[in-house]
C-alpha cells in the first residue's frame, strides 16, 4: 500500500517504511537511492511551510542515508558541524512526524539538539566544533564510555576556523579509529573564503589525474577488490589523492577522495568499507551542491541558506510586509554615510556579510570590507592590528559569535586600549534559532573590561548616533548593540549625532517609581506606562545608553528623586543592572531605603519560538513591567506603613 499525498505533500512510498534508521538495513541500494530522493521532497515539502535552513540539508540528503545505513546510530554517534543540515537526519530519526513544526515555539530545534533525540549525540548552533566533539567520543571509547563509532560532518566554510585545524591536528597525533566526512559544497552561508578553499577547489578541477598504481598509497587499501582493479570509477573517487590528500596525510588521516557526494553508488560501499577496515583517523573527502535537487535553492545567491515559508513550485518566500527598517539595514548604511566622511573607516566581518549588512558596505568600498571566514578570534585580533595602525575598524560580529573572540577582546584590545569598534548584531532574543543564538551575554562580559564603553540603542534613530559616537571614539574600544528584525519605526536623522560618553536621558518624566532602560526594551517600558497611568501611577522613563560608563549622575539622581528604581536590558544577569546595584551599593543608597529591582533575561537557556513569545517567557514584556511597578509600588507602601 503506497501513501497519498496529503496537502501538496509528495509521494513517499519508501520512506513512509521508515521510522528509524534500523529500517534503513533492510533496503537494497537501489530502494536507498529511491529513499534519497523522497528524503529530499519530503524535506523541501517541511521547509516550504516552517521556514527554515533549506539549502545545506539539501546537500546532504545522499550523505545522511548513506551514514544511517552504513553505521549503526545512535551507537555511532553522527555529528553535524553547525547542524543546518540536520533536517533530513532529523526525518529519519523518528522525528518525522513532527518535522513542520521546526523551529516553531514547543516545536523541533533547527539545529542537533541533545536532549530532542538520542540520535543527537552532540548539540550545535557555531561551526567547527564536530571534529573536536567526535574526537571526544572516540577517546570516551577507548576509556571505557560509550561504546561506537563517532563521524563528524564538516563542511569546507567551517574549515575557515581554526579549531577545526586544532582538532585535526590532535586527532591524527592520537592516532584513534575516528571518522571525519569533509563535506565540500564550495559554499558556507557567504561564499567561502581564504587559502583552503583554494585548496580544495584545486583538488578536483587540477590534472591531469593519476594512474591507479600512483595512488595505491595510503586509503586504497580501504576500498574494496573492483575499485582496486581499476575501475574508471576508481579512478574518479580517488583523483588527486596522492596530491591532495597530502595535507591531510601530514597530519596523520588516511584520505580518500573527492568522492561524488551525490552518488550512493560511489558512498555506499567506500563507507562499508573504511567501517570495516579502518583502525585510525580516516577523512572522506565528499563534494557536493548546496540546494542539490531543487531549482530554486541551486540557482539562488545563498543556494537556500535560510529561506521563509515558500512556494514549493515557484520558490518565492512568504515575506511579512516591512512596516520600519531593520536594524541591520539602517546600521550599514549609517556606516556608509560615516565611511563617506572618513577614508580611515574599514569593516570587518566573519563570514556574514549579508546577516551583518555589510555586503552593502562591501560593494559601495569593497577595498576597506574584509571577510576573514568563520574565524571570529582572527576578525578581533585583525581589526585590533588595524586600529594599532592608524585605521578605524568596526567589527561587526553577531553577539552569539562575539563570545568564540573573547580573550582576543580582552588580551589583543583591551589591555592595549585599541579603539577597535564592536558591531554586535542580534543583541537579545532572537527567535527560531533558539538558545545557541541568543544574544544573551555580551553586555555582562564586555561592560567588565577597563576602558570598553558598552552602548545599546533604544530605536534605529539611536543605533544611527551610535555609529556616530563610535566612528568619532578614538581613545580605546567601544561597542555598541542593537537587535534583530525591524526597527520602532521613529523618524530617522538625516547625520548621526556624536553622544556624549557615559551620558543617558530622561525620556518621559514621572514620579514615584523610575524605569531605566538599557536598550530596546525602551518601547515596552513606554507601552507599559501608558497601562500605568489608566491606573494613576506614572513612572519615570530613562533610557541609560550606556551599560558602560554608566550615568552616575542620572542614577543618582532617580534614586534620590523616586521611591523605587527598576532597571531592566535584555541580557543575561550580571551586566547592566547589576553595575547599576552595585554603583547604588557604593554610594549607600540603599542604605536609605531605595526599593531596586533589575529586569533581566532568565539564568536559563530560553527555547526556540517567536521572539515575543521569548521575551514572554523572560518576564520581559509590557504587562511584565507594569507587573514589576505594581509590586514595587506595593513594598513602598507597605515600608511607608511600618515607618
Amino acid at each position: 500500500m503506497t501513501s497519498k499525498p496529503e496537502n501538496d505533500r509528495p509521494l513517499t512510498p519508501v520512506l513512509d517504511r521508515v521510522k528509524l534508521p534500523s529500517d534503513l538495513k533492510s533496503l537494497s541500494d537501489a530502494q536507498l537511492c529511491q529513499l534519497a530522493d523522497e528524503l529530499r521532497s519530503e524535506t523541501i515539502s517541511a521547509v516550504s511551510v516552517t521556514g527554515g535552513h533549506l539549502g545545506a540539508g539539501l546537500g546532504v540528503v545522499e550523505l545522511t542515508v548513506a551514514l544511517h545505513a552504513v553505521f549503526d546510530t545512535p551507537r555511532d554517534k553522527i555529528i553535524w558541524d553547525v547542524g543546518h543540515q540536520c533536517y533530513p537526519h532529523k526525518i529519519l530519526t523518528g522525528r518525522r512526524d513532527r518535522i513542520r513544526t521546526l523551529r516553531t515555539g514547543g516545536g523541533l530545534s533547527g539545529f542537533t539538539k541533545r536532549t530532542e533525540s538520542p540520535y543527537d549525540p552532540f548539540g550545535a548552533g557555531h561551526s567547527s566544533t564536530s571534529i573536536s566533539a567526535a574526537l571526544g567520543f572516540a577517546l570516551a571509547r577507548e576509556l571505557g564510555g560509550d561504546p561506537g563509532d563517532a563521524i563528524a560532518v564538516i563542511g569546507d566554510g567551517a574549515m575557515s576556523a581554526g579549531m577545526a585545524y586544532e582538532a585535526l591536528n590532535n586527532a591524527g597525533d592520537l592516532g584513534k579509529r575516528l571518522f571525519v566526512v569533509l563535506n565540500d559544497n564550495e559554499m558556507s552561508i557567504a561564499p567561502p573564503v581564504g587559502a583552503m578553499s583554494s585548496y580544495l577547489t584545486r583538488l578536483y578541477t587540477e590534472g591531469p589525474f593519476q594512474d591507479l598504481k600512483a595512488v595505491a598509497r595510503g586509503a586504497v587499501g580501504f576500498l574494496p577488490p573492483p575499485f582496486q582493479e581499476g575501475a574508471r570509477r576508481a579512478k574518479d573517487l580517488l583523483k588527486g589523492m596522492t596530491i591532495g590528500g597530502t595535507l591531510f596525510e601530514n597530519l596523520g588521516f588516511s584520505y580518500i577522495g573527492p568522492v561524488d557526494g551525490h552518488d550512493l553508488e560511489q558512498l555506499l560501499p567506500l563507507l562499508r568499507t573504511v567501517k570495516a577496515r579502518a583502525t585510525g583517523p580516516v577523512l572522506i573527502h565528499a563534494v557536493t551542491t548546496k540546494g542539490k535537487g531543487y531549482g530554486p535553492a541551486e540557482t539562488a545567491a545563498d543556494k537556500g541558506h535560510a529561506t521563509g515559508k515558500f512556494d514549493v513550485i515557484t520558490g518565492v518566500q512568504a515575506k511579512a510586509k516591512s512596516n520600519a527598517p531593520g536594524y541591520t539595514s539602517v546600521f550599514a548604511e549609517a556606516l556608509m554615510d560615516q565611511a563617506s566622511r572618513d577614508d580611515k573607516i574599514v569593516a570587518i566581518t566573519a563570514a556574514m556579510p549579508d546577516g551583518t549588512g555589510l555586503k552593502k558596505f562591501a560593494e559601495r568600498y569593497p577595498r576597506r570590507c574584509f571577510d576573514v571566514g568563520i574565524a571570529e578570534q582572527h576578525a578581533v585580533t585583525f581589526s585590533a592590528g588595524l586600529a594599532a595602525g592608524g585605521i578605524k575598524p568596526f567589527c561587526a560580529i553577531y553577539s552569539t559569535f562575539l563570545q568564540r573572540g573573547y580573550d582576543q577582546i580582552v588580551h589583543d584590545v583591551a589591555v592595549q586600549g585599541l579603539p577597535v569598534r564592536f558591531a554586535i548584531d542580534r543583541a537579545g532574543l532572537v527567535g527560531q534559532d533558539g538558545p545557541t543564538h541568543a544574544g544573551a551575554y555580551d553586555i555582562a562580559f564586555l561592560a567588565n573590561l577597563p576602558g570598553m564603553v558598552v552602548m545599546a540603542a533604544a530605536d534605529e534613530a539611536e543605533l544611527i548616533h551610535m555609529v556616530a559616537t563610535a566612528a568619532a571614539h578614538d581613545s580605546g574600544p567601544i561597542a555598541f548593540r542593537f537587535p534583530r528584525g525591524e526597527g520602532a519605526g521613529v523618524d530617522l536623522p538625516e547625520l548621526g549625532e556624536v553622544l556624549e560618553i557615559g551620558k543617558g536621558r530622561i525620556v518621559a518624566p514621572g514620579r514615584g517609581v523610575a524605569i531605566l532602560s538599557f536598550g530596546t526594551r525602551l518601547a515596552a517600558s513606554l507601552e507599559a506606562r501608558e497601562v500605568l497611568s489608566a491606573r494613576g501611577v506614572t513612572p519615570t522613563i530613562a533610557d541609560a545608553r550606556f551599560a558602560k560608563p554608566l550615568d552616575r549622575d542620572l542614577i543618582l539622581r532617580l534614586a534620590a528623586e523616586h521611591d523605587a528604581l527598576i532597571t531592566i536590558e535584555e541580557g543575561a544577569v550580571g551586566g547592566f543592572g547589576s553595575h547599576v546595584a552595585q554603583l547604588l551599593a557604593d554610594e549607600g543608597v540603599f542604605d536609605r531605603g531605595l526599593c531596586f529591582r533589575s529586569m533581566v533575561l532568565p539564568d536559563s537557556f530560553v527555547d526556540h519560538d517567536a521572539p515575543v513569545a521569548m521575551y514572554d517567557t523572560s518576564a520581559l514584556n509590557a504587562p511584565h513591567i507594569v507587573a514589576k511597578v505594581m509590586e514595587v509600588l506595593g513594598i513602598v507602601e507597605l515600608q511607608g506603613k511600618q515607618a
